[in-house]
């Protein structure tokens, strides 16, 4: 008996058909075991062999490995991977074929833009992934190594930008892997990590889009240096503001497409995403941040935009409102110097509604002094100022304003929607952003919006508020819910379908 025969290895495209017909796909190779092996294991003649079957069947190295000399020496064999005008075009319209692949070939840039920009953007890029992930990426599990999607390119990064921090994170996960502040250094810092300090640009104010040029710089160094991924490869949701105009939409899908070379995007509105967040998808989304407050109908996943009202009094305004009240409180531990963030730790900790305003206003019995810590060293107590601090969103008069409170929005928002579906939508009043967890916001909302149906006749509309308590996130949350899901999948605007039609195409699908 002679050495065994190894079954046919069978590389790209089929094999012969009959015993007589050859293909050089197919290779019959004998393997002769290694004298005085035990247990069967082949020598390293057979490892040679093995090596040379699965070259030949693979048709030739196509990749960074260098192809073997018995590859080479073949007559007649033309490598895979051959360059071109004609392999580009061929590798071009496969990508555009393949609908659902994203993030497997990414094409090259755009040529609009120049290219000093584009040198400009690669030198930032090789300086964010050369350099260690700052603290708080590094805490989260970051690595100094670029993550890849996975095969089915299903899993897409989810970006919640809001005026004052930017959640960022993975669709499926529960939590964003990354909270940071929206701001971002200088166009002069190339090279600086995400914590870094030095002069910063606020690229949202008001949940408006300002500095466009400090956006990119913001959304590059979050994807590249906190998240560590690689944008080319990677599909992008991005949370919209009910009151954004729809030029700026137009601006984010070129920031992503032409900018970062993401593959594919989607711009999805951020009262939407807070349904989704509680598992519903019609009703009232009421959001305060750091920037802008709104109230926004939403039935069957569609918004009105005449129903949508906002408030420009929100988590920022306060924190001044309580730098100005500690400075008239205490005029001589020279509080206009405390740290911005020291006194949004105060506000957070020590801050609290006030179910009944002008009662605790009048009398100091029902006022609850509390000491805070300041980083200076000193200390002050707190009194009326605990919740006269966040009274504002409830009446803006107290800041010289003359636009109504939240409360009063809320109900205009109702008033707005068709009679018939005013009662569903008030049954679900799903409160989101950070500046909503407050304690007794959701008290005296509620007691104020029943107040208000009451006084204009709607006696019989009890609104029903949902308060979950990681609200604070809840637009990133319900984002990668969406994002998760198989049936979102067709959603994708891709970057073939956006250099195919261009801004039209965004104007059409998210307006």
């Amino acid at each position: 008996c002679g050495p065994p025969f190894i079954p046919p290895c069978r590389g790209r495209g089929r094999g012969p058909r009959s015993r007589g017909e050859s293909s050089e796909r197919w290779v019959w190779c004998k393997v002769s075991l290694e004298p005085g092996a035990k247990g069967g294991r082949r020598g390293p003649e057979a490892a040679g062999a093995r090596r040379e079957r699965r070259t030949l069947g693979r048709g030739g190295a196509s990749g960074p490995r260098a192809e073997p000399e018995a590859a080479k020496s073949l007559p007649g064999r033309r490598k895979s991977g051959s360059s071109g005008p004609g392999a580009a075009a061929k590798r071009a319209r496969s990508f555009r074929s393949r609908g659902r692949g994203f993030g497997r070939e990414p094409e090259p840039r755009a040529e609009s833009r120049k290219a000093g920009l584009q040198l400009q953007r690669g030198q930032r890029r090789r300086s964010l992934r050369a350099g260690p992930p700052n603290a708080t990426a590094a805490s989260l599990g970051g690595s100094g190594r670029l993550r890849r999607p996975p095969p089915g390119g299903r899993v897409a990064v989810v970006l919640d930008q809001g005026s004052g921090f930017v959640k960022a994170g993975f669709a499926g996960e529960q939590q964003p892997r990354l909270v940071l502040k929206s701001s971002s250094p200088g166009p002069g810092a190339l090279g600086c990590e995400l914590g870094d300090g030095g002069a910063r640009a606020h690229p949202i104010k008001h949940g408006v889009v300002v500095d466009w040029q400090a956006l990119e710089g913001l959304w590059e160094r979050l994807l590249v240096g906190g998240l560590r991924v690689c944008p080319e490869r990677w599909p992008v949701l991005v949370s919209d503001s009910p009151s954004a105009p729809p030029a700026g939409r137009e601006k984010v899908a070129e920031l992503l497409f032409e900018a970062l070379a993401v593959p594919a995007c989607h711009m999805a509105s951020s009262a939407l995403l807070a349904l989704c967040s509680a598992g519903a998808f019609s009703g009232l989304a009421v959001e305060a941040g750091a920037g802008v407050c709104h109230a926004t109908p939403i039935y069957a996943g569609h918004s009105w935009q005449e129903a949508t009202f906002r408030l420009d009094v929100a988590g920022s305004t306060l924190s001044r409102y309580l730098r100005d009240l500690l400075v008239a409180a205490f005029p001589d531990l020279q509080l206009r110097a405390l740290p911005r963030k020291a006194i949004t730790q105060l506000k957070k900790r020590c801050c609290y509604v006030s179910l009944d305003f002008e009662g605790d206003l009048l009398n100091p019995d029902r006022h609850h002094p509390a000491t805070f810590c300041l980083g200076n060293g000193c200390s002050v107590c707190l009194s009326s100022e605990r919740f006269r601090c966040p009274e504002p969103i409830f009446q803006p008069r107290l800041l010289g304003q003359t636009k109504p409170g939240l409360p009063a929005l809320v109900f205009q928002a109702l008033q707005k929607v068709p009679a018939r579906l005013r009662t569903r939508l008030a049954d679900t009043v799903v409160l989101a952003g950070g500046s909503t967890l407050f304690p007794g916001f959701t008290e005296r909302l509620e007691m104020e919006l029943e107040a208000q149906c009451r006084r204009h006749g709607y006696g019989a509309l009890r609104p029903h508020l949902v308060a979950k308590p990681g609200r604070g996130t809840a637009v990133w949350t319900g984002g990668s819910m969406v994002a998760s899901l198989r049936s979102f999948q067709c959603h994708w605007i891709t970057r073939a379908m956006y250099q195919e039609y261009g801004s039209r195409l965004v104007h059409e699908v998210f307006n």
